[in-house]
């Protein structure tokens, strides 16, 4: 396991047929806006802050076409063959987790358009708190209690009710506990972690990650997603590069990696080339400035800073002024260190950060030049922003 791994688990459900919708796939190969359910959940994903082991859990006879829509949209991540219910996906989930991981999200591909932000926000209250964390919306409608013949026999205090959605989140440990201590089969993981004695919190849900469900619910999704393409936008292409020799403190950090085996790059921050032309190139195609302007030398916040940081600052700075990363590309020009065997991790970590896909090359100079002495390194990136 590399010093990188990721210690945040996503696991997907996405094996259920979803009958209720009327569909002829399953629920989370159904398209909203062009693009399946599966994709939209991977895509909020991939717009958390840090890097995460992703896992989609999907029916055995989708298995390889899964796993190409992953590759493309999602490099490392994995596509593992569910069970015949929920409960038995996520175990199937639960079996294929890296030994890194500490905490658990789980997440239903049917609320595909769930925020990025709350898959933040319930990661860190199960780092605050220690315990299980669940998103969950008051309850708005009176709620009445019934009996066989449909007779109301009581009013519920809807104070005391939430209604709750996904994902849910967990320490690893104790998830993996419930799930092997389970007996009976439920359609909710805090139930399980419940049962066997662990408190799970409520953090504020988002009304966006509703379910689909219905074929209503697929008639709101198209209508968000018709409201958010709606308007005039307007493509814009910026390119950015940047320079670092080797002889920095400590180890290398490149394109979003740790090298522990190789020489620091010198630098005000960690030196990271690839996400500081990452960063001129957003910030070029957006029309906000530069690294230099935005991200001074002479800031003490960004002394040492990792890459990841400058990063997620420009995405944040980007959405903001309602500007869409659409994809980025970067040429990594060097002798070292040998970056082909970690290619997919670094494009993986990145379109992560972004919540864009993140492709990137590498060269040499078939030693020439000051890179190919080994002296330092350079990174070109191209990237595509869409202004409305």
């Amino acid at each position: 396991m590399s010093a990188s791994s990721p210690r945040v688990a996503v696991i997907v459900v996405a094996a259920g047929s979803g009958t209720r919708l009327g569909a002829a796939v399953p629920k989370a190969f159904v398209t909203a806006g062009g693009r399946t359910l599966l994709e939209h959940a991977v895509h909020a994903v991939n717009g958390m802050r840090q890097a995460v082991q992703l896992i989609a859990v999907v029916p055995a006879d989708r298995l390889d076409d899964s796993q190409s829509l992953l590759d493309s949209v999602s490099p490392g991540a994995r596509a593992v063959t569910g069970g015949v219910t929920r409960q038995a996906s996520v175990a199937a989930g639960l079996a294929s987790l890296e030994d890194a991981i500490d905490v658990v999200l789980v997440h239903d591909a049917a609320r595909a358009f769930t925020p990025s932000s709350l898959f933040d926000e319930v990661v860190a209250s199960v780092d605050v708190s220690g315990e299980g964390a669940v998103p969950g919306l008051p309850v708005s409608d009176t709620v009445k209690r019934t009996d066989a013949d449909s007779r109301i026999t009581a009013t519920v205090d809807r104070s005391e009710l939430v209604a709750v959605q996904t994902p849910q989140g967990f320490p690893r440990d104790r998830l993996v506990a419930a799930y092997a201590a389970a007996t009976e089969d439920v359609t909710d993981d805090a139930a399980l972690v419940a049962a066997i004695g662990h408190p799970v919190r409520i953090v504020a849900g988002d009304p966006l990650a509703f379910k689909v469900t219905t074929p209503a619910d697929l008639a709101r999704a198209e209508q968000l997603l018709g409201a958010a393409d709606a308007g005039p936008s307007v493509p814009r292409i910026g390119l950015g590069t940047d320079t670092h020799a080797f002889g920095g403190d400590g180890d290398l950090w490149l394109a979003g990696l740790h090298w522990p085996e190789e020489r620091g790059l010198a630098g005000h921050s960690d030196g990271d080339a690839v996400a500081h032309a990452i960063v001129d190139a957003l910030l070029s195609a957006a029309g906000l400035g530069d690294i230099g302007s935005v991200f001074g030398t002479d800031d003490p916040r960004f002394a040492d800073a990792r890459g990841e940081v400058f990063l997620t600052a420009t995405r944040e700075r980007l959405a903001g002024a309602g500007i869409r990363i659409g994809n980025v590309s970067v040429q990594l020009i060097g002798n070292r260190p040998r970056f082909s065997p970690r290619r997919a991790e670094a494009e993986g970590v990145l379109s992560g950060i972004l919540g864009a896909p993140v492709s990137i090359s590498a060269t040499t100079t078939d030693g020439l030049g000051f890179t190919g002495r080994g002296e330092g390194v350079t990174a070109i990136a191209t990237a595509l922003v869409v202004v409305r």
